[in-house]
């Protein structure tokens, strides 16, 4: 009896040894280069190379800290000399369209939300104080930046100097997060300032020399400066935007069509190592020690988890306050990519015209972003689904603009020109010409959820496991 029970179970064993062989096979290439910046929010991608998550599946991923900023992380990707990478979200939008390289990318899911900060020189920050403001409100609005401006108009007179600021990439959402929250209180970014993109690393050194008054970047690059006591961070994207989509995985259309199985191993790796971070600030903390590693972020401990681990220390020689939705990895269907987070970058693309034709912004969003893809790998990982890929912003509890503006996709031509500051190089009427689809979208608002712990999420009592 126990020799047949043995028998039994070796055959079982072998057997399910030829299934765990056959699904092996179906990946197509197992050795792999991934490129990220060092940013904080690359976590996704070295989480799961550092806890296993790619091995498990099968896969063997050279991670690769990319020294040429974003624009050498996009032409390696366009190349193929990176299969996937850590991107901007619009950065494969702007490349299909061919104003950022010229490539069909594709967004596969959502590597974050949140994540930026908009930092200060201490210089400006006593200028803005004279113009009456209260660097503890939150969120922090841009009137007295405003009003400085205005002064400074008034007293230079045909020999205004625009201030200047930095952002990481033309596309990147630091680029729109910081024009909007400047529009909010009618500054004319182009105008009023000189905006010019810094590799993310670098950003503090150009603030210490005076190279920009201040900037936009992920972190940790604004709390570097924070604990240098050179400046202050006064807003953050999320005071600006409420859960709004930071990263992306990025790779070529043709890649992920030839490599179906590698591209949804590469996609479940991903999604267990977000949900491994949201599970726990013990996670949280723990990548922290691991992205402070000089292959990955290079950046002390103590400043990564200023963010990483709910808490954000905005000003220099103050205590941290708690901001528990500064990194979102996996909560609130953090990783889903939502065809409406897509086309709101293409509504800003247009709004500070850098898209000088119409086009059909559903078209150009269903072929890059692939929320479909990810339904597919979400089954396999036990990832929960939103009800629709298309929502409405700014309507929710956590999820608001500053200036109490909705986007509504189904209107996404109405809301590029309702702020009353655009830069748009085409007219309203051949953008409603173009996208004559509109109204028709079926949208579907999300509840608050976070299933996979308390790591990013708002309030504890929302902490509520999948069954």
């Amino acid at each position: 009896m126990a020799k047949h029970l043995v028998k039994k179970v070796l055959s079982l064993g072998f057997g399910l040894s030829l299934v765990a062989t056959s699904l092996m096979a179906e990946i197509e290439k197992k050795d792999l280069k991934i490129g990220f910046i060092a940013l904080t929010d690359c976590a996704p991608i070295v989480i799961a190379k550092e806890k296993g998550f790619f091995k498990k599946n099968g896969l063997n991923v050279h991670v690769i800290k990319e020294g040429g900023g974003w624009p050498g992380i996009q032409q390696k990707v366009i190349n193929g000399e990176y299969d996937f990478s850590h991107a901007l979200a619009g950065m494969p939008i702007a490349a299909t369209l061919g104003i950022n390289g010229k490539g069909h990318l594709q967004a596969l899911l959502s590597l974050d939300f949140n994540g930026n900060g908009i930092t200060f020189g201490n210089h400006i920050i006593k200028e803005m104080e004279k113009y009456g403001m209260d660097k503890t409100k939150r969120p922090l609005g841009s009137e007295a930046l405003k009003k400085y401006i205005d002064a400074k108009h008034k007293a230079e007179g045909d020999k205004y100097k625009p201030l200047a600021f930095g952002m990481v990439h033309p596309v990147s959402t630091h680029n729109y997060e910081l024009r909007y929250w400047m529009a909010t209180s009618g500054i004319k970014p182009d105008q009023d300032c000189t905006i010019k993109p810094f590799p993310p690393p670098t950003m503090p050194s150009n603030l210490i020399a005076g190279n920009i008054e201040g900037y936009c970047v992920g972190e940790p690059w604004n709390e570097r400066i924070v604990l240098k006591k050179k400046g202050s961070t006064l807003v953050t994207n999320y005071d600006i935007w409420n859960n709004n989509p930071e990263k992306v995985l990025q790779a070529r259309a043709d890649f992920v069509k030839k490599y179906p199985e590698t591209t949804k191993a590469v996609m479940k790796s991903i999604i267990q190592a977000q949900i491994w971070l949201d599970e726990s600030w013990e996670h949280r903390k723990e990548a922290a020690k691991i992205l402070s590693k000089p292959n990955y972020v290079k950046a002390p401990v103590k400043v990564l988890e200023k963010s990483m681990t709910g808490t954000f220390q905005y000003l220099k020689g103050q205590k941290s306050e708690a901001n528990p939705m500064f990194n979102v990895f996996a909560n609130y269907y953090a990783a889903y990519p939502f065809y409406s987070h897509g086309m709101w970058f293409i509504t800003q693309m247009y709004r500070w015209g850098q898209i000088d034709k119409a086009v059909d912004m559903k078209k150009v969003i269903e072929s890059v972003y692939r929320p479909d893809l990810f339904a597919e790998v979400a089954k396999e990982v036990g990832y929960t689904l939103p009800p629709s890929p298309w929502k409405i912003d700014g309507v929710d509890e956590y999820n608001k603009f500053m200036d109490g503006k909705v986007y509504d996709p189904n209107k996404a031509v109405e809301y590029i020109f309702s702020t009353g500051i655009d830069e748009s190089k085409v007219s309203e009427a051949d953008l409603k010409a173009a996208n004559s689809w509109e109204g028709t979208l079926k949208t579907a608002q999300p509840d608050y959820v976070c299933p996979y712990g308390p790591a990013g999420c708002a309030d504890p009592k929302f902490v509520k496991p999948i069954k």
